[in-house]
């Protein structure tokens, strides 16, 4: 018997129903429905009997599940009516009983905290394979000179090694997120029934454990409508993918003729339908650009959840393709990045060429003046009217003589020449976190330490 007099229109079946996409979640709710099985039983709500019986039929529909079998029906709205028929088709009538002191509700917020524990970690594990391959390439290019940039001008010089330790530090920071969105799907939705409990006494605590989390809900009402530990995901996500644009925006650039710093390996690079001298660095490239699509997907689930009265509505069903699509892409992408960055080759001649250029100095000049008692306001200033002076003559600033020099300042001596001597700007950033070798050889440990430390699985 329903409680509809006729069908549903076959447009609403297609609005309505998630099997397309939600069949992702079949593990998970066979894992959670063999611990409900088991604490029915346990409660003396369901017999023993009936409890192995369920557990036979859920190991037969995870094999199924597993091996591509599993025998979808058209009538199967989501994956957790379609484990349910099938266990009813294998169990009999003691199938029925899988569902007594549960409801999709909280059956598929669940669902969804097992998936996002599961892929929180997983991301974890890529994030850290990432940062490792980072480290070992800093490792490899340690003292290789080149311009670090702002505004995309040249600015001051930096070690490769550096520059590249810079996204270990963003990716150990994206790994800490993701730690906390597997602390976030901590408390178990199950037994919150469909919003209000429900009208057996459970063992939900039992379940937590079997289940691997650290406690229960403590509000039946909050647990049904609770999805923050999705969008906790989608926004460590977001950032993370944030970061991997950013990298590939760099290879991208260092890979043109223009820069010369760099060339992806022939594995990861794409040529031109109609000029064959092409090399496309288009893996660098989607990683710039899926950062977006990801973002979108979080703003995308809070235009859902925003404004939504409790407990669960339909609307909650659009979170699982945004995370779904997200966990795709950002994992996808991180293994794209660790295996473009292995294979990646840089260019040592043509960096130390663009770190080279003396106008990279001009703070070290200016310092060199503070270093004497000039005010650094003040010495900016002084070394400002050097570079345009020396510009306008189309001189390096090593070219300026003693008397154009003691024009701007007459504290500028021959040190002033020393200072702009070949590699002697780098080794002066002697500060902690600086670029010096000293300060980027104790980095390196850190950052293996940080690596290993708090290695996941």
């Amino acid at each position: 018997m329903s409680r509809f007099a006729e069908p549903p229109d076959a447009l609403f079946r297609r609005l309505n129903d998630s099997i397309g996409y939600d069949w992702r979640l079949g593990p998970y709710d066979v894992q959670q429905s063999r611990a409900h099985a088991s604490m029915l039983a346990a409660r003396g709500i369901i017999s023993e009997e009936d409890r192995d019986q369920l557990h036979a039929a859920l190991t037969q529909v995870e094999g199924e599940l597993g091996d591509g079998s599993f025998p979808f029906a058209e009538g199967d709205e989501d994956i957790h009516m379609a484990i349910e028929r099938r266990v009813t088709e294998i169990a009999g009538r003691v199938g029925g009983k899988l569902h007594t002191a549960r409801s999709r509700n909280d059956q598929v917020a669940t669902d969804m905290a097992l998936f996002v524990r599961a892929h929180a970690h997983q991301t974890a594990v890529a994030i850290e394979r990432l940062a490792a391959t980072l480290t070992d390439l800093a490792e490899a290019h340690l003292d290789w000179p080149m311009p670090g940039y702002t505004h995309l001008q040249r600015a001051q010089p930096v070690y490769l090694s550096h520059h590249l330790l810079a996204y270990v530090w963003m990716l150990l920071r994206d790994r800490e997120r993701f730690a906390n969105v597997s602390a976030a799907t901590g408390k178990l939705p199950l037994g919150a029934g469909a919003l209000a409990g429900v009208n057996f006494d459970t063992d939900r605590g039992a379940v937590a454990v079997e289940l691997g989390f650290a406690g229960v809900a403590e509000n039946s009402i909050d647990a049904v409508s609770n999805r923050d530990f999705v969008l906790d995901y989608l926004a460590a996500a977001a950032a993370c993918a944030t970061h991997l644009s950013r990298l590939g925006a760099e290879i991208v650039l260092w890979s043109s003729e223009e820069f010369g710093f760099c060339e992806v390996s022939d594995a990861w690079a794409s040529g031109s339908s109609i000029m064959p001298q092409k090399k496309n660095p288009d893996a660098a490239e989607l990683l710039r650009a899926k950062a977006p699509r990801i973002a979108a997907h979080l703003v995308a689930l809070h235009g859902v959840m925003h404004g939504l009265p409790l407990t669960y509505n339909k609307d909650m069903q659009e979170d699982k393709e945004h995370l779904f699509d997200s966990v795709d892409t950002l994992e996808l992408c991180l293994g794209a990045a660790s295996g473009m960055l292995a294979g990646i080759e840089f260019r040592r001649e043509r960096l130390a060429e663009a770190a080279g250029d003396e106008l990279l100095a001009a703070t070290d000049i200016a310092d060199l003046l503070v270093r004497r008692g000039m005010p650094f306001r003040e010495s900016h200033g002084i070394v400002a009217g050097l570079v345009r002076s020396a510009i306008g003559q189309g001189k390096a600033l090593s070219e300026l003589s003693p008397e154009e020099l003691a024009k701007h300042s007459p504290l500028l001596d021959e040190e002033y020449y020393a200072v702009l001597s070949s590699g002697a700007w780098l080794e002066t950033k002697v500060s902690e976190g600086g670029t010096s070798l000293a300060r980027v050889r104790e980095q390196l440990v850190r950052a293996r330490d940080a690596i290993a430390g708090a290695r996941v699985g």
